[in-house]
């Protein structure tokens, strides 16, 4: 073999052990959540996989993901036990956040965005928001890396009368998914039962509750037009779910990993987003078409059912040992002037 011949050779030879490095060198990072791998059916999957491709993509294979849907990895509090112990990622719930940080419930507070906009400039751009971001990394290691929309705002549900206004809810029963939302019906007039999701259904469909509240997408989910004649758009709460990420994980990384991977994560949750938004017209029509009576209210009615909801929550939240200082920014942030029952946005 002669010297032009063994060149190629031994430029591969010298060269074989960084491609064998540049293969070892990528790591597999596991991606938890709640709801089935169905586009059509979970807008946090739509989120994960979007999430999956682009940290592949922008960090050039050397971060790789492994979606767990379906809680496969446990429920709420293994998820985030496991987050906090491992270099790993879940899409956690209220019911996983809060015991670490129950200031987020001062997030769902009722009526506090108009519209998406409103909740995505609360969200990434509020003072409350880095408060709290702050405060996870601090108490448990964790890094609050995105807020992921789940499906829209919630609406009312119910199959009694068709509901505009707080003097609607009279002597009905709903189902509460926790005791905020109890306060909230009692509020109104209604009174509320817990009622775990899985037996919404047949409670509502038996009458041991009138009706209930969850975004579109749940509905639909649910089945819950089967059983539910009435749909009223009432912007009561944002829908979502939170990225939470090992603090000491991403720390860890170079700083063109790390930011390669922030910059997968704004862009996996902005189009989860677009693609969420474009979708919720669409679930309105089809739970329309699927003989629902769909009830839109005006500024007045839902000004009222603002100035009855949010104190019955905020006297919720006084309960709850929040210190009173994040509900003043997040108002604040939400463009609320105070916390008192007369302010307006």
């Amino acid at each position: 073999m002669t010297a032009s011949h063994l060149k190629p050779l031994v430029a591969a030879m010298l060269l074989s052990p960084l491609l064998l490095g540049a293969a070892q060198a990528a790591t597999t990072i596991n991606l938890s959540y709640n709801g089935a791998p169905d586009p059509d059916k979970n807008a946090v999957h739509v989120f994960a996989t979007n999430l999956e491709a682009l940290v592949e993509e922008k960090t050039g294979g050397e971060i790789e993901l492994k979606l767990y849907p379906n809680s496969m990895l446990g429920e709420e509090q293994e998820r985030m036990e496991q987050v906090m112990s491992s270099p790993s990622l879940n899409v956690a719930s209220f019911a996983g956040m809060s015991p670490v940080v129950p200031e987020i419930f001062v997030s769902a507070i009722p009526f506090l965005f108009d519209d998406f906009d409103d909740a995505r400039t609360f969200f990434d751009e509020g003072q409350y928001w880095q408060q709290v971001q702050d405060d996870l990394r601090d108490r448990a290691g964790l890094e609050l890396l995105a807020v992921v929309e789940e499906g829209g705002f919630l609406a009312f549900t119910n199959n009694k009368r068709p509901i505009a206004s707080p003097d609607d809810f009279e002597g009905l029963r709903f189902r509460a998914m926790d005791p905020s939302q109890v306060a909230l019906y009692e509020a109104f007039g209604a009174s509320g039962t817990p009622i775990p999701w899985t037996e919404t259904y047949m409670g509502l469909k038996t009458g041991v509750a009138d009706g209930q509240m969850n975004p579109p997408m749940y509905i639909i989910l649910g089945s819950l037009n089967e059983v539910q004649k009435y749909l009223t758009l009432a912007n009561i709460q944002y829908s979502d779910q939170f990225l939470v990420g090992n603090a000491a994980m991403i720390d860890g990384w170079d700083d063109g990993v790390r930011e390669a991977f922030l910059e997968a994560v704004q862009e996996a949750n902005d189009k989860a987003r677009e693609y969420n938004e474009s979708k919720v017209d669409e679930r309105i029509a089809y739970l329309e078409e699927n003989g629902m009576e769909v009830i839109r209210p005006d500024e007045a009615q839902l000004a009222a059912f603002r100035e009855l909801g949010q104190p019955a929550y905020l006297d919720w939240l006084g309960g709850q040992n929040i210190a009173q200082k994040y509900i003043d920014i997040a108002l604040q942030d939400a463009g609320f002037e105070s916390n008192s029952d007369d302010d307006a946005k």
